[in-house]
């Protein structure tokens, strides 16, 4: 019986022994990177502006899992149109820090807040967000539509996602889902990430990038944060509000995308009908870096519309 207890009591400490020996996110990690970092209100955010000092602003925001990496081509792409470029990684990716608490909208929306106001950037802005950071970006523009000149979406999260059964109930219950997260996730991100190496890609060993999370300290309670948080929540009242305020939104889907599945998009159009909706053939989720050509020219399309 005892024997039982124990060998149950190591099965069970493991993968929280596997979390606390993963590497923290330190000065010495952040030498390695390239941008700036700012001490804001809930810890250190990783930052990096690209193109001229004096073009229209355009804010990158990425998604669950993968960095501000991801906009590697997307970011370079646009500072060539003239726009300045800011891309920053959310709390619990990347460089930044990994503060606790519930990522719900108002997490993440303080984030940004606090970068732009680090920034001295009070005009109006343009905001790219991609798949869960199309849901911050529209939690932003529902509430300060006034600071928004266009709003594109790539594949955003907030309108539907489809979730395994295991998700769900990791998602659902505390203690058990945490300790199933930081027991199974890992290697079920890493089967998605090499299930992907082969795809083309326009972000240089973006898959390499992708894994190296994994090797973090808090990576993982953060994704589970966010899936417990701003992604468990519909996001129609944004929506419906940046719809009532008009301003300019265009939404960019990738028509085999198995994350956030096309239906999305008639979502999307019966609680936002101006929106612009485009569908990029033979791409699926990681549209910001196996289409950033065919992305970089709807948008080019869009900017030009609206100047």
């Amino acid at each position: 019986m005892m024997w039982s207890c124990l060998i149950l009591g190591a099965f069970i400490a493991i993968p929280l022994m596997i979390e606390l020996t993963r590497s923290s996110m330190n000065s010495t990690e952040r030498d390695t990177a390239s941008g700036q970092f700012a001490q804001l209100s809930q810890g250190i955010t990783h930052y990096e502006w690209f193109g001229p000092k004096r073009g229209p602003i355009v804010v990158c925001i990425h998604g669950l899992t993968t960095p501000s990496i991801v906009w590697g081509s997307l970011s370079k792409g646009l500072a060539l149109m003239g726009c300045r470029v800011l891309t920053y990684d959310l709390y619990g990716r990347g460089y930044s820090d990994r503060p606790r608490g519930k990522q719900d909208e108002a997490f993440f929306t303080q984030q940004l807040n606090d970068l732009l106001r680090h920034e001295d950037i009070t005009g109006t802005i343009s905001i790219v967000g991609y798949s869960m950071g199309g849901a911050i970006a529209s939690a932003f523009a529902a509430t300060q539509p006034e600071r928004i000149g266009q709003l594109v979406l790539l594949a955003p999260a907030g309108l539907e996602i489809v979730s395994g059964k295991l998700v769900k109930f990791i998602v659902g219950r505390p203690i058990i889902g945490d300790w199933l997260m930081l027991a199974f996730y890992p290697n079920e991100l890493r089967k998605g990430i090499q299930a992907e190496r082969k795809l083309p890609t326009h972000v240089p060993r973006i898959s390499d990038q992708q894994e190296r999370e994994l090797r973090h300290r808090g990576f993982v309670p953060a994704v589970l944060s966010s899936l417990r948080g701003l992604l468990r929540k519909s996001q129609q009242e944004e929506h419906n509000a940046i719809h009532h305020a008009g301003l300019p939104v265009l939404a960019i889907w990738g028509r085999d995308d198995a994350v956030i599945p096309l239906t999305a998009a008639d979502t999307l159009t019966s609680w936002s009908p101006t929106t612009v909706q485009v569908i990029v053939d033979d791409a699926g989720h990681g549209l910001p870096y196996t289409h950033a050509t065919q992305v970089l020219e709807i948008i080019r399309k869009a900017m030009s519309a609206q100047s």
